[in-house]
This record gives structure tokens, C-alpha cells and sequence, in this order.
């Protein structure tokens, strides 16, 4: 019949090949050895679909968080552009730039903070659905979920920048020309 032989061996095991197939012929010469393989190219082979999904996984997660930066940048920018007359009477009566910049980001930032205090408790609720096929994580883990938010709020405070770097490079005289 057919069977495996497993031999535990020090260093690299590719080298004890030519003596195992050596010793397996000097004992039958009937017996042909048709594949050589380490543990650890089983354990390869055997976890190849997880991989997969996980990288499946990852990308669709980087395109969700590119498409999330894309939806508050364009919210954004539409919201500062229709604010351009307010803005611009800001900076004519005396607001700095820093002034502009700092109070699109602040509303940026609750923007920002409202959606992690929906989608925080969310996550933790579809995390129990998926608790069995997390390896060594469980639903809640904290430096996940902090991770992240933390990713979360830096991208959205990204996508927030051009627009709030926009407002604050307002020229008063032409914005309240446009109105």
C-alpha cells in the first residue's frame, strides 16, 4: 500500500533527502518515493485557502477605508463650498487662516467621532458572529479595535485636510464677490 514516512531531522532537511531515498531503495527496491516534502510545506499547503481569504480580506478592507477617505473628503469639500461666503466674511472680519483650518477640522473631527461611535459598537456586535474564525483574537480584542480607530481617525483627518487647507487660503474679497 501507501504510506508516508516522516523523519524528524536537524537543519535543513533537503539534505537528508538523498540518503533517505538511498536507505528506502537498499531496503525495497520496489518502493518508489514520488514526493519529498517538509512539515512545513504541508502546514503551507494546508493553511493556502486562509491565506487567501485574509488577503481577500485585507484588500477589501483597503478599498472600504479608500472609499470611506473618498465619501468625507467629497462631503467636505461640497460643505466648505457651500460655506465660502461665510468663510470668507469670517476672514473679513479678522479670523486667521489657522482660525479657518482649525474649524473644519473640529467639525471634521465630529464627523469622524460619530461614525466610530456607531461603528465601534457595530464591530463589536458582528465580532461575535465571526468570534470562531478569529485565530488567537477574541470579538473585543482592545488594540484591534483601538488600532482601528486610530487608522480611522488619521484617514479621515487626511481626507479632511485639502478641503480645511482650502477654506483657510480663502480669499475674502473674491468669496464674497461669488455670492
Amino acid at each position: 500500500g501507501f504510506g508516508d514516512l516522516m523523519i524528524r531531522a536537524e537543519g535543513d532537511p533537503a539534505r537528508y533527502w538523498p540518503a533517505i531515498r538511498a536507505a528506502v531503495r537498499e531496503e525495497n527496491a520496489n518502493v518508489g518515493i514520488h514526493a519529498m516534502a517538509t512539515l512545513g510545506d504541508y502546514v503551507d499547503d494546508s493553511l493556502a485557502q486562509e491565506r487567501l481569504l485574509a488577503r481577500l480580506a485585507g484588500f477589501f478592507g483597503a478599498l472600504a477605508l479608500a472609499l470611506a477617505a473618498i465619501g468625507l473628503y467629497g462631503v467636505l469639500a461640497y460643505a466648505v463650498s457651500r460655506r465660502t461666503a461665510e468663510i470668507g466674511v469670517r476672514m473679513a472680519l479678522g479670523a486667521r487662516p489657522t482660525q479657518v483650518l482649525a474649524r473644519v477640522l473640529r467639525e471634521s473631527v465630529v464627523l469622524i467621532a460619530l461614525g466610530l461611535a456607531l461603528g465601534v459598537p457595530a464591530a463589536l456586535v458582528a465580532g461575535r458572529w465571526i468570534q470562531d474564525q478569529l485565530f488567537g483574537l477574541t470579538a473585543a480584542d482592545p488594540l484591534t479595535l483601538t488600532g482601528a480607530a486610530g487608522i480611522l481617525l488619521a484617514v479621515g483627518l487626511a481626507a479632511a485636510s485639502v478641503p480645511a487647507w482650502r477654506a483657510s487660503r480663502l480669499d475674502p474679497v473674491r468669496a464674497l464677490r461669488q455670492e
